[in-house]
């Protein structure tokens, strides 16, 4: 938003070189940056400007699209605005409508399309990382390559069916065992997708509880890793009575830290049994959990940070000590002592929770329709399915279908070119 130091417009339809043309007078060649004066239809100066002219399709809507490259404050870029409101077919984009434009011509699909926008949102180099491998089309290889193998047992199905007469269709019972070996492959490989990381651990944060006893540093924890004063600090049993929850970013990754209230049996007040409730939710939805009380206490979480708070109090204390020693680390919210090491454990626990270098998660959505895929590729052996060609191929189709809402694209003529093109069919 001005004011910038440029700041760029973009005119993208079969209006665009004649805009860009009626503003500077001429079209400069095709993807060359050029300097031209810019004026209104009165004839009035609007600005000096670098402009670019990129014809369609091969731009990054699919269509004809020009770039004005102004000087960034608010007046140049209203003036300019002013301009091309009052062209005939020129209108101001809507929101998005640029990558909308480019998914409908082809140019990008729909996971391409939520890359781009994780991209724009990212925070954190894990964020942006995911959504630089989206936005640049892993997701949409892989399913690319998954439609491919489906096309490919598709017209198997088709082949016999249909054309079972010809001397060079494979035929009987091999067709069927082909076909089912073939989704029971894929089927397998669309498993290990979805046992990754969901990709919202990585653009909404991973949760981090600090959970424990009243009184056991919690808040001054959160206090300590949040740089600032987050949460109530008192001596008073009970001061926290809620969920207190603050973004943080530790190595690049993005996550959630929650302050809970104190975790006891008796001697809680209506209030304060609330906020108990809602700590063992939290506790219970959380993807890492620091446990300030005593190791014998802990809930059961499979990703528990066992930690000795309060170091700098109960030191000399032999029961105390007896008692951290079965911790895996001795800290001081307070003095500083054993942060770097919690911040160490935080963040190897953290990585083990997200992709691997070079893998790609998927969203919510993308999961979704890539399990309804699975699920159609999955058949009972001896089932009534598994001997029925027509079955077969409608299950194959629907497992495509399910595909196709992950990038947005349908394969019907994908599947005929297959089937004629590879099978020899229609000679």
């Amino acid at each position: 938003m001005p004011p910038s130091a440029i700041a760029v417009v973009r005119i993208s339809g079969p209006q665009a070189g004649i805009a860009l043309a009626a503003l500077a007078g001429r079209l400069p060649p095709p993807r060359h940056a050029s300097l031209a004066e810019l004026r209104d239809a009165h004839g009035q100066p609007l600005d000096r400007a670098l402009i670019l002219w990129f014809p369609g399709p091969a731009t990054a809507t699919g269509e004809d699209l020009a770039e004005l490259h102004l000087h960034g404050g608010r007046a140049v870029v209203l003036a300019v605005e002013t301009a091309l409101g009052a062209m005939a077919g020129l209108r101001g984009a809507e929101a998005g409508e640029f990558t909308r434009r480019a998914f409908l011509n082809g140019r990008i699909d729909l996971a391409e399309s939520e890359g781009l926008a994780d991209l724009l949102a990212a925070e954190t180099e894990s964020q942006r990382v995911q959504a630089l491998s989206m936005a640049s089309g892993h997701v949409s290889r892989a399913v690319e390559a998954w439609q491919d193998r489906l096309l490919n047992l598709m017209a198997g199905a088709e082949a016999e069916l249909n054309f079972a007469d010809e001397d060079d269709v494979e035929v009987g019972e091999s067709v069927s065992r082909r076909l089912i070996s073939g989704m029971g492959e894929l089927a397998a490989e669309l498993d290990e997708w979805l046992a990754r990381p969901a990709a919202e651990v990585i653009s909404e944060g991973l949760s981090v509880v600090i959970a424990g006893p009243p009184n056991a540093g919690k808040s001054t924890l959160i206090n300590a890793l949040a740089q600032r004063e987050l949460a109530i600090v008192s001596p008073e049993a009970g001061t926290t009575r809620d969920v207190i929850e603050t973004p943080l970013a530790l190595d690049g990754i993005a996550m959630r830290f929650s302050d809970t209230a104190g975790m006891r049996g008796e001697g809680a007040g209506a209030i304060e049994a609330i906020g108990i409730d809602r700590a063992r939710a939290a506790v219970e939805a959380a993807d890492i959990l620091l446990w300030l009380g005593s190791p014998n206490d802990a809930p059961d979480h499979p990703r528990t940070i066992l930690v000795a708070a309060q170091a700098d109090r109960w030191r000399g204390d032999a029961a105390a000590e007896a008692r951290a020693a079965h911790c895996d680390l001795q800290l001081s919210a307070a003095t500083g002592e054993g942060m770097n090491k919690l911040h160490a454990y935080i963040v190897e626990m953290a990585q083990t929770l997200l992709p691997r270098e070079g893998e790609a998660a998927l969203r919510k959505r993308q999961r979704g329709a890539l399990a309804e895929a699975r699920d159609w590729l999955v058949i009972a052996p001896g089932s009534r399915e598994a001997r029925d060609l027509i079955l077969l191929a409608e299950r194959l189709r629907l497992a495509g279908t399910a595909l196709d809402r992950i990038t947005g694209r349908a394969g019907v003529e994908e599947m005929l070119d297959t089937l004629f093109g590879r099978f020899c069919i229609g000679k």
